[in-house]
């Protein structure tokens, strides 16, 4: 995984996270995380380890709320998980109507025993799981630095059983990966996102990159540790970071071409070639669900027609060139691409834009009366591409 050099943001980010930093035990060992989406921080993670004790906070904010995860992780003696105890709340402290004040996790040779305490009750279920750990929330990454340590002491680590605060067993494992730089990288596997963990000789996790994920965050270690409530409580949400658009032209009567897609921002982030749009990947031209073209109209691009009907819309940007890719699998989230379904695939024109294109915008352009343009701009370059629209009626 490539260094990273810390730019200006994440200079100003970690100074004032900093001054939010709370006093250690003697002996004890701190850490933070701060997990940032392009310029702007979206979670913060802490934790310290005291003997067999590590006891940790994060915060997040996306969408419409910001929510908190506390945990407390007790290791037998050897090194493993043995208890694990989380606590989810919301902004100002208190747990959500209806939510478990706590879940409890205990771990034995070849069983696993989860509780959820309520108020009135404690539903108690066990589960066949030998060698299980805990499956942590999303950007709850610092308990990774046991795994690490188990693997490097020879234990188990590739592929080991995980239950969590609901639904039967998973599995999380490490998977390593070369490395060009300091310290050993793996790829997180069985979690909802594939993130890259890089972490030093002493098993300190010293970051996360989720580039070559759909969360796109990267985590960065910072040393001590952070009020996380505090900061939670100044905290507003997000919002929805990807807005939903419809975008449409016409032609003739009862003929309409409609694409339905997802907006995702810069946020200083590398575009065509770079963390956004990799090279040879396809991407979903958009966020979220898969992009969704609907016409009236059977659709020439390229020398390929396409019969009047629905579609997914995907981008592929080599160094040989940017190509549009038509699906006929429709319904789907945006990383479920199949292409023994593809129906099209053609060159695009790639060009500067007249300015910065800060969010996603795609345009679908009526040319003529039988022909339309299809445009994908963002950042620095709009993607395009011409096609011709039938005049009969399906």
């Amino acid at each position: 995984m490539r260094s990273r050099p810390v730019d200006r943001h994440q200079a100003a980010a970690a100074a004032a996270l900093l001054s939010m930093a709370v006093a250690a035990p003697a002996a004890a060992q701190q850490a933070s995380l701060i997990y940032r989406l392009g310029k702007d921080t979206v979670a913060v993670e802490t934790w310290t380890r005291t003997g067999n004790t590590v006891a940790g906070e994060m915060a997040q904010r996306s969408g419409a709320a910001v929510q908190r995860v506390q945990y407390t992780l007790t290791l037998g003696r050897d090194g493993r998980l043995a208890r694990a105890t989380f606590v989810r709340r919301q902004q100002d402290g208190t747990v959500a109507a209806g939510q478990p004040n706590e879940f409890r996790l205990a771990f034995g040779a070849d069983s696993a025993v989860r509780e959820l305490a309520f108020a009135d009750s404690t539903p108690r279920r066990a589960f066949a799981a030998r060698g299980a750990t805990a499956a942590f929330p999303v950007f709850v990454y610092g308990p990774f630095e046991l795994l690490a340590a188990q693997r490097r002491a020879g234990g188990r680590a590739d592929s080991l059983p995980t239950v969590g605060a609901a639904g039967g067993v998973g599995f999380v494992g490490l998977e390593p990966m070369p490395s060009s730089g300091t310290g050993s990288v793996y790829r997180l596997r069985g979690q909802p996102y594939a993130m890259l963990l890089t972490f030093d000789a002493r098993d300190r996790l010293l970051g996360t990159d989720g580039s070559f994920t759909t969360n796109k965050a990267i985590g960065t270690r910072v040393d001590g540790a952070i009020d996380v409530a505090a900061l939670a409580k100044g905290w507003r949400p997000t919002g929805v970071l990807s807005a939903r658009a419809d975008v449409r032209a016409a032609f003739g009567p009862g003929g309409m071409v409609v694409v339905d897609y997802g907006r995702p921002q810069v946020r200083e982030r590398t575009v065509w070639g770079g963390t956004l749009v990799p090279l040879d990947s396809v991407w979903r031209a958009g966020a979220n669900d898969a992009t969704h073209l609907f016409t009236t109209r059977a659709l020439t691009f390229g020398g390929t027609t396409l019969p009047a009907g629905s579609y997914t819309l995907w981008v592929q940007h080599t160094a040989a060139g940017t190509f549009l890719i038509v699906n006929r699998q429709v319904g789907q989230w945006g990383t479920q691409y199949d292409a023994q379904f593809d129906a099209a695939r053609v060159p695009m024109e790639l060009g500067p834009t007249a300015e910065h294109v800060e969010e996603f915008t795609i345009t679908v352009r009526a040319t003529g009366p039988a022909a339309g343009r299809l445009e994908m701009a963002w950042a620095d370059k709009v993607a395009s591409v011409g096609f011709t629209v039938s005049s009969q009626r399906p």
